[in-house]
């Protein structure tokens, strides 16, 4: 199946969309039990990053076994308006090209609460695919706004991840793409398309 080179793909209904963190024990237990994160063990100062990609998420964490600070992946399901609302206060990581002046760019970015990234997305084997997957960076407003409001429910998924990393260390490929979540292309406006360069 080909997909856009630019295209937001995710588990969604009408009301929420699906994200990914990597986080240490600590961080996942205390979001797990209130279901937010709360600070501390959370930094609130600090940009952070989620994924709609479940595939991303497992290169980013190495299925949970890259290192103790990406021990615990979870699925947090947010709102639909929240995650517009990013898009929309979002700056492309790679228009800094477009700058001849760098003030003005650091200028902006200081104005600007989410950054977008567009990375490879990744095959079972987490091998670069020739499609992008989008990676948000919440900072500043963002992020309470990401803690206190967006999001609805938070799972951890650490032990599928470890599940499905088995099965293809076994070669057992169709049993792993069968446990893999269902991501559909998430619906934008003409507005956030251009926006976001899709």
């Amino acid at each position: 199946m080909s997909f856009p080179e630019r295209q937001i793909r995710a588990v969604h209904d009408k009301d929420c969309i699906r994200v990914y963190q990597a986080y240490n024990n600590a961080i996942a237990e205390s979001a797990l039990a209130q279901g937010t994160h709360v600070s501390p063990p959370f930094k609130m100062e600090r940009m952070t990053w989620i994924k709609p990609s479940f595939l991303w998420m497992m290169y980013r964490a190495g299925w949970g076994f890259k290192d103790s600070g990406q021990s615990r992946i979870l699925a947090i399901d947010i709102t639909r308006e929240g995650f517009e609302w990013a898009l929309e206060n979002s700056l492309l990581s790679h228009k800094a090209n477009d700058f001849d002046d760098k003030e003005e760019w650091l200028a902006l970015k200081r104005k600007t609460p989410v950054r977008i990234q567009w990375d490879p997305e990744r095959d079972l084997h987490l091998q670069p695919l020739s499609h992008r997957s989008i990676q948000i960076g919440l900072s500043n407003e963002a992020v309470p706004l990401y803690v206190n409001e967006w999001i609805t429910h938070i799972s951890d998924i650490t032990e599928q991840a470890h599940k499905i990393s088995l099965l293809i260390q076994n070669s057992q490929l169709e049993e792993a793409q069968k446990l893999l979540p269902i991501e559909k292309p998430y619906p934008l406006n003409n507005d956030l398309k251009k926006h976001l360069g899709c």
